[in-house]
């Protein structure tokens, strides 16, 4: 049965009573719009003559009924306008039902109405609409929380962050600001393909359900397809098949993925996530480099105007060049230890006088790994490429040209994560198979994210892959960044939650 509360038991009958006096609260015509509160303040003139004439629709935020006159806030997808509703105005006839008893008595907060009107400023100063034609769109049945704001206090804040998480649609409609997040996420996409398609790179699709999970070291989803009687994986990365496009011709690739990793979840780790990914022939992780500089350097200027963002204490500058430092360097920088040479007991001992933890199962990749994450990682706040990677550590990357110990491999950390991954792509198919039976031996340990070997790459590259640059961005954590946000869930629509009871 389901518990209705006071106010739910009143809007229900207000519904009831809007359809006994011939008035339909969910319509199906379509209702006609002509302006938005933005445009409405933006282009406001007092001395246009005629009056502007508008359209409106959106929802009752607030409203105060002053016996024949009243004023409402309507909200709308651009922001929110102050409606003059006058009884004599809408109810030109004798009949003031509508105003009387609609609008008084049957109308409440959250409901969507349609105005016709001309804009006007109010005595006060305030741009309005003053309303001729008034009509119902939607009846609310559950009350919205009122924020209110008196002396710089707010009081009644739908705040809890639980609570925004699973009822996104509520955090959307009463905390200002939050609609302007995923707003700017869209931005980012927009700017990022933009740059993309200007070069005649191509947009593509791969699949999400894979026979082998490939492409990243991470644990998988698995679930099972029925007809085929097999098991499938929910998409770790998108990489391998990217590189098969590259194998078949295309000089440029770019795909925005969704990703699945069936791994912990914590301010900066959702299970499900976004990455853009982008493979170019014949270029390597130098020219990747430069290129991922200029494309974050556009997109902060597209999105914010500037190339600086606050990000809690820390001004982060966007704009290039960036450091460049290798990940030996870079522990030798932090730590005062030079990892070059050491062998997997040495590292274990290594970790121990760090105070890392480490199990059986890690190899020296997962290792140095370790204790890159735990001792530098977070002391990298300005855009910083950790470049040169060891061979362990980088199963599907070229060796690096002076020094078989290494890759040709970057990370791009900014305030202290990890924002894009990039390579001088492996297309050696004999190197990387001995890589793939490498991650095996890993798997055989118990290392419950070591890669699959998958053949059908192997065949692919066996048919000769151009020497090629990839490079991958998580896009939550750029749009984190670049709207000064500290936790992952603030930037996506619906995080993964547990079920309510």
């Amino acid at each position: 049965m389901l518990e209705l509360s006071e106010q739910e038991i009143f809007r229900r009958k207000s519904l009831e009573e809007l359809r006994r006096l011939g008035i339909e609260p969910y319509p199906a015509a379509e209702y006609t719009t002509n302006a938005y509160s933005d445009d409405i303040v933006a282009g406001f003139r007092d001395e246009e003559t005629p009056l502007r004439q508008v359209s409106v629709a959106g929802r009752i935020m607030s409203r105060r009924i002053m016996g024949k006159a009243s004023f409402l806030e309507l909200q709308d997808a651009k922001g929110r306008i102050q409606i003059y509703i006058s009884r004599d105005d809408i109810c030109p006839e004798e009949d003031k039902e509508l105003y009387n008893t609609v609008f008084k008595k049957l109308l409440d907060i959250g409901d969507f109405i349609g105005i016709t009107g001309y804009v006007f400023r109010t005595q006060t100063g305030q741009i309005s609409v003053h309303a001729q034609t008034l009509t119902v769109l939607s009846k609310s049945l559950r009350p919205l929380p009122i924020v209110k704001m008196k002396d710089g206090v707010v009081y009644d804040a739908f705040s809890d962050p639980e609570m925004r998480y699973r009822q996104r649609y509520v955090d959307l409609i009463v905390n200002e600001g939050v609609r302007d997040i995923f707003l700017k996420r869209t931005q980012v996409f927009n700017s990022m393909r933009e740059f993309f398609n200007r070069k005649g790179y191509i947009e593509v699709d791969t699949p999400v359900l894979q026979a082998i999970p490939g492409g990243a070291a991470a644990r998988p989803f698995i679930t099972h397809h029925n007809a085929l009687d097999i098991p499938l994986y929910l998409r770790i990365a998108n990489e391998l098949y990217l590189k098969r496009l590259i194998v078949g011709g295309f000089e440029g690739v770019y795909e925005f993925s969704r990703n699945f990793r069936n791994e912990g979840m914590d301010r900066v780790h959702n299970p499900e996530f976004t990455v853009m990914e982008i493979y170019v022939s014949y270029k390597d992780y130098h020219w990747m480099m430069s290129f991922t500089e200029q494309l974050l350097e556009k997109i902060a200027l597209d999105v914010l105007g500037t190339t600086e963002v606050k990000v809690g204490g820390n001004i982060i500058s966007f704009k290039s060049p960036y450091k460049r430092i290798s990940m030996i360097d870079a522990i030798r920088e932090n730590t005062g230890i030079d990892l070059s040479g050491m062998d997997e007991d040495q590292l274990r001992e290594v970790c121990r006088k760090l105070n890392i933890e480490q199990d059986k199962t890690m190899g020296k990749g997962k290792l140095i790994d370790e204790i890159f994450g735990a001792k530098c990682e977070g002391n990298y706040i300005q855009p910083t490429f950790i470049t040169d990677y060891p061979v362990e550590m980088s199963p599907l990357c070229k060796k690096h040209r002076d020094n078989p110990e290494l890759t040709e491999r970057f990370e791009l950390m900014i305030n202290g994560k990890e924002i894009a991954n990039a390579y001088s792509e492996l297309n050696d198919p004999i190197d990387q198979r001995q890589r793939f039976e490498e991650q095996l031996k890993l798997s055989e340990k118990g290392d419950d994210e070591a890669m699959f070997i998958d053949q059908d790459f192997l065949r692919a590259l066996e048919y000769g892959m151009p020497p090629t640059s990839g490079m991958g961005i998580g896009m939550d954590r750029l749009v984190m960044l670049l709207t000064g946000q500290s936790t992952i869930q603030e930037v996506l629509l619906f995080p993964q939650m547990r079920p309510e009871s």
